[in-house]
């Protein structure tokens, strides 16, 4: 059994999603089912786990979050993070979305 790992580029996080583009498909395809659940959150589990750092919660905010769609890998994570089950997600309509330069 071969101990050998794959080679990583020495490349930050923020320079390999640079590489990641998006098609607009006009709309965002993310949104909260119920922004009162948001505004009674106080962990914003939805804003840890995305690694696109697309959902962000102003503090002084009244707890919705924004959501810049354009930059969302269509992972899903943040569906996943919620612990309120409160994220709507979709793929995004007429072939909009996430274009992987590098697999």
């Amino acid at each position: 059994m071969s101990t050998a790992q794959p080679h990583v580029p020495d490349v930050s996080i923020e320079d390999r999603l640079y590489t990641v583009k998006y098609r607009d498909a006009g709309e965002s395809h993310l949104g909260v089912e119920n922004p009162d659940v948001c505004a009674d959150c106080t962990t914003n589990e939805c804003t840890s786990v995305c690694p696109a750092a697309v959902w962000t919660v102003d503090p002084d905010g009244d707890g919705v979050p924004s959501i810049a769609y354009e930059n969302c890998l269509e992972c899903g994570t943040c569906r996943y993070g919620c612990p309120y089950d409160n994220v709507e997600w979709t793929y995004p309509k007429t072939g909009g979305g996430v274009v992987f330069k590098q697999g």
